[in-house]
């Protein structure tokens, strides 16, 4: 796929800014996934769907190359990489949309070091 195609897919599904993390609230919009790719997962997210993401990672992208931001959703564990350090596969970042921030309480177990901001 071209790089310019891509960029138009973040910038049409609103993916500029994306500040997604764990315990999010994302909707899918996006499962065209290639048939060469299928046999590597035993699940799959479906469009228009609502999910909860367990965590974000640098995962390996649909070519074969590391350095791909990807989203790991609850409930869907896929097989790992046979690539060094093995990650699990998980599903590029570009394919949701947040639609729910993580409740608060979830973000202060997430990041306990920083300071609480005061108005």
């Amino acid at each position: 796929m071209a790089k310019g195609s891509l960029a138009k897919r973040h910038k049409k599904n609103g993916r500029k800014g994306q500040k997604m993390t764990r315990g999010s609230k994302v909707l899918c919009v996006d499962d065209r996934f290639p048939t060469d790719l299928l046999i590597y997962y035993t699940c799959l997210p479906i469009k228009d769907r609502v999910y909860v993401v367990r965590d974000l990672g640098i995962g390996i992208s649909a070519n074969g190359e590391p350095g791909e931001v990807v989203v790991y959703l609850e409930g869907m564990q896929n097989p790992c990489s046979s690539k060094p350090p093995h990650p699990e596969r998980g599903f590029a970042q570009f394919r949701f949309r947040e639609i729910e921030p993580p409740a608060e309480e979830a973000r202060e177990l997430e990041c306990p070091w920083e300071e609480p901001a005061y108005n």
